[in-house]
């Protein structure tokens, strides 16, 4: 495992991309963030809002997620900036963990591969307790790290018979679609083939534009959808939000954020209608899906996601170094 070596035996971590990804199969992701949403639940948490810090002279922006646990005995931030160059924009990710009992440093990290389990694995409990208990026909839009992951975290959560992924660039890429084929997946020729029937379609892109056609889907199956860093971003037209039963990461943080929340709300939308986010859906305090209208999900990432991911991996470095 490469970190920098510590001056003493209290000393922080640092962990770099590829000690992270040494230490990632031995945490439980999907586990992490039921802890988190309960915690949030129950009051033993606190999520402010991210902040968009922009740089002068057009040098680019980061984003500060935060975030802070009593229970879990943690608090800390994620800094994510958004660095032009010339041949493209450079995109970091780094998390400090820092403890509540004592007020200093426990760890600094890379949280580029963090960023996109605890993406995954959120969508995963979104699913766990939105989609119908017998599901079992699965489309995916997006076919990057990202989308494999949601995979990896919703395989066991469901008896998935028929899973379908669609996206531009495995049109006519064979690897590609044989490394998914391995997943257990089959290449869509377009989105709505992918959709068709399924009764959970998981939106794994990066695009600002919806990818899908929300008037194809049919009462009670889910869509989630994610973030993205272009500018009111949205996977699915804003309309869908009237038509569909709402659901988000967090309630407090997510309507300020969502790139068709937004839009949805200058058309007429109210963040009222939500129905409820993780930290009710994880407390019982909230309904669940009525199955009377399609059931939308919509995480933003908050900044207690990287905590409780760079507590996990934590915990984890420290086992190892025993």
């Amino acid at each position: 495992m490469s970190t920098h070596a510590p001056t003493s035996p209290n000393a922080p971590l640092v962990l770099d991309a590829p000690a992270v990804a040494q230490l990632l199969p031995q945490v439980d992701v999907l586990q992490a963030m039921r802890d988190l949403f309960s915690e949030l639940g129950q009051g033993q948490a606190v999520q402010p809002g991210q902040t968009l810090t922009l740089l002068p002279a057009d040098k680019g922006d980061f984003i500060t997620y935060q975030g802070g646990s009593t229970g879990a005995g943690v608090f800390g931030a994620k800094l994510s900036p958004y660095l032009p160059q010339p041949d493209g924009a450079l995109i970091t990710a780094w998390t400090l963990l820092m403890s509540t009992e004592t007020g200093q440093p426990l760890m600094l990290c890379d949280s580029g591969r963090l960023t996109t389990e605890r993406t995954a694995a959120t969508t995963a409990l979104a699913v766990d307790h939105l989609a119908r208990p017998a599901a079992t026909r699965l489309a995916i839009i997006g076919s990057g790290a990202v989308a494999e992951a949601h995979l990896r975290h919703v395989k066991g959560l469901r008896d998935w018979a028929d899973v379908r992924v669609y996206s531009p660039s495995l049109s006519g890429n064979a690897d590609r679609q044989t490394a998914w084929q391995d997943l257990g997946a089959t290449a869509a020729a377009s989105a709505a083939e992918a959709i068709e029937g399924a009764e959970v379609v998981m939106l794994c892109t990066s695009s600002g534009q919806p990818v899908i056609d929300a008037g194809a889907i049919a009462p009670g199956t889910l869509v989630t959808s994610i973030s993205t860093n272009v500018a009111n971003a949205h996977e699915v037209d804003p309309a869908f939000l009237s038509a569909a039963e709402v659901y988000c990461d967090y309630r407090a943080t997510t309507p300020a954020s969502a790139g068709e929340m937004r839009l949805a709300a200058e058309a007429g939308w109210s963040p009222d209608a939500i129905k409820g986010d993780l930290a009710e859906l994880q407390t019982d305090a909230c309904a669940r899906p009525t199955g009377d209208a399609p059931v939308f999900f919509r995480s933003i990432g908050l900044g207690l996601e990287d905590i409780f991911m760079a507590r996990a991996v934590y915990t984890a470095a420290r086992a190892a170094q025993k």
